[in-house]
């Protein structure tokens, strides 16, 4: 019974996720402004160039929500995945995630969902020729807080390195 309750909680803030609600006080032609609720700290970063290295992303989920981790604990929720494109002279390894953290909710108390909150790093192990590079992508996540999941967003990503 604790599962059929969570999944219908999830089920609902799933379904909600994809409304828009008006804000008390808003005009309803009034857009409400996109929030990013994670942050990606770029940081420069150097390797030896032809050997095996391991690259840090940074990224730091707003106060106050949280997002899947990339592996969820139900096929309902979103997960959060880094997406990257190829570089010349980048060999990209398999993208490393940090373990989630169990968090649960006030309605269903005893399931625990797997989520990222504050920092988080996720390594990629690369190998490089000599020289400046860079390698684009995104992360695609849903934020969510204490009472309600947001619709899915798409945060664009600019990793910077050197290889000497």
């Amino acid at each position: 019974m604790r599962r059929a309750g969570l999944l219908a909680a999830v089920g609902a803030r799933v379904l909600l996720a994809g409304c828009w609600l008006p804000v008390a006080g808003a005009q309803m032609d009034a857009p409400v402004k996109p929030k990013s609720y994670v942050v990606y700290a770029a940081e420069p970063q150097t390797v030896r160039a032809g050997k095996s290295a391991v690259l840090e992303l940074r990224f730091r989920v707003v106060e106050g929500f949280h997002v899947n981790s990339h592996t969820p604990k139900s096929d309902l929720l979103i997960p959060t995945q880094l997406k990257l494109d190829a570089a010349e002279g980048v060999k990209l390894g398999a993208l490393e995630y940090p373990a989630g953290k169990l968090y649960s909710f006030s309605f269903e108390p005893d399931e625990k969902l797997d989520v990222y909150a504050g920092d988080f790093t996720v390594k990629l192990p690369v190998t490089a020729t000599a020289g400046e590079h860079t390698v684009t992508g995104t992360l695609q996540y849903q934020a969510c807080d204490n009472a309600a999941c947001y619709p899915p967003k798409t945060l664009p990503v600019q990793l910077v390195f050197t290889a000497k």
